[in-house]
């Protein structure tokens, strides 16, 4: 659907609730209930006209098990958005421990330095921790403005809390260079906290939208000794994704017992080959958080020696499917791609490989066209910087072989390239030919439906 067809679709349903708020006025009883549910039928038509979910989008909501030690809240503060909610918080149990890896962007979020700050920061045994995350707003190059909403939250909520500012957490996602109007947020801090629950993690991550059309959440268990280990994670992502992070904020929480430094180091080892792995469109964000939330309120025994490794490989899945989802919630995007590179003189070749082809927009547009148009990967590896030999050169469009030894397969069919390319989700395998480097990276295609998303993004 076109811009100008499903903005036009959405002003007609409109008119036709107001039409029907009308009747409901005027009726009673029995017909007001008809004509009732016929505008909340007609509502839901309306939001699906007006933000198409993403097809690659996921069937529904998974079901994330409860972290003991970890309680979630959502309300409607208007910072940006009106009738949904805008504003999360999250409270952790004292001993919580917590680990971060941030955007490296230089200009990055009043949020982001604060973050990067209170990590540094000697934590006592027993200290609780919270996490407060608005959408609309970055508080982003907001200059002295933003030091102090990140203040005026974080306090606000340590407060109500009674825990130290310290360990007080905050993000911010939205518009760059507008003043935060934290005095909203601080206002529902009372009304957030009242409504703290262990269940309300899918309402969280609702909270944290912004051109995301589905909420993103992901879950692994882990047999520890003496018990069940469990991980939960929500994620936001959908435009300006690229890696240092990605314009992302994600969540993790486990109820596993672990130190603060031990959690740092899994997360930073994990991170090249999930968040940094993935781009949509090649910017990076001044925004981008993943923070790790471990309670220490598993019944197992602190992790070391195998459950350790169990407990990393799990997290690893946690993280890799987030962001693979923030990938299929590319902004327009219709096809999830994952480009394979092997064969590279070095692993920091094979990424550069990787990322000229996922990040190219001749190809990208070329995925959403379902064009089989492989000199474009060709076009791509050439100008990446990397060493490459065009004939040691080998690509493939999933198991179809394309081209090798500098030329095109001779057995390679059109028609068999086409057919691939109407698949949802394509795999292209570049193998160099040099040595033993290799990365995988996931992309999208680029659509018209992208372009229409950001230029409207502030209208």
């Amino acid at each position: 659907m076109g811009k100008t067809d499903w903005k036009a679709e959405a002003k007609a349903l409109k008119k036709k609730v107001r039409k029907l708020k009308d009747s409901l006025t005027a009726a009673a009883g029995p017909v007001a209930d008809a004509v009732q549910e016929a505008v909340g039928d007609v509502v839901a038509a309306a939001k699906k006209a007006m933000k198409p979910v993403s097809p690659l989008a996921p069937a529904s909501f998974p079901a994330l098990p409860a972290i003991k030690g970890a309680e979630f809240a959502a309300v409607e503060a208007g910072v940006r958005y009106q009738n949904r909610k805008d504003v999360m918080l999250v409270r952790l149990a004292p001993g919580t421990t917590m680990a971060g890896v941030f955007t490296r962007s230089s200009t990055r979020s009043a949020c982001v330095r604060d973050c990067q700050a209170k990590l540094a920061m000697k934590v006592p045994a027993d200290a609780g921790a919270a996490i407060i995350v608005n959408s609309g707003n970055s508080n982003a190059f907001t200059g002295k403005a933003g030091d102090e909403a990140v203040a005026a939250v974080t306090g606000a909520v340590a407060e109500a809390l009674g825990i130290p500012p310290s360990r007080v957490f905050s993000s911010s996602t939205g518009v760059i260079g507008e003043p935060l109007p934290y005095q909203k947020i601080t206002a529902r801090v009372p009304d957030l906290v009242a409504g703290l629950t262990e269940d309300a993690v899918e309402m969280a991550a609702r909270a944290i939208m912004t051109t995301d059309t589905f909420p993103k959440g992901a879950a692994a268990t882990v047999q520890g000794d003496g018990g069940m280990i469990h991980i939960s994670g929500i994620a936001k992502g959908s435009g300006m994704i690229a890696p240092d992070m990605a314009t992302m904020l994600v969540y993790i929480f486990t109820d596993a017992k672990i130190g603060a430094n031990q959690l740092q180091k899994i997360v930073s080892r994990n991170v090249d080959a999930t968040f940094n792995s993935i781009t949509v469109d090649s910017d990076t964000s001044t925004s981008d958080t993943l923070l790790v939330a471990a309670t220490g309120q598993s019944a197992a025994a602190e992790l070391k020696g195998p459950t350790l490794k169990a407990f990393e490989t799990a997290l690893h899945g946690v993280m890799r499917d987030l962001a693979l989802q923030v990938v299929r919630d590319g902004e327009g995007a219709t096809k999830l791609v994952e480009v394979r590179v092997t064969g590279g003189a070095s692993d920091e070749d094979a990424a550069k490989v990787a990322f000229a082809i996922a990040n190219s927009p001749l190809v990208k547009t070329a995925v959403a066209g379902q064009d089989p148009n492989w000199g474009r990967i060709v076009a791509a590896v050439g100008k990446s910087g990397a060493q490459a030999d065009r004939d040691r050169l080998t690509i493939r469009f999933g198991d179809i072989l394309v081209a090798r030894d500098g030329w095109r397969n001779p057995d390679y069919r059109e028609e068999d390239g086409a057919a691939y390319m109407q698949g949802q989700e394509l795999v292209f395998a570049v193998d160099l030919g040099l040595g033993k480097g290799r990365r995988t990276v996931w992309t999208c295609d680029l659509t018209a439906r992208y372009i229409e998303i950001n230029a409207d993004y502030r209208s």
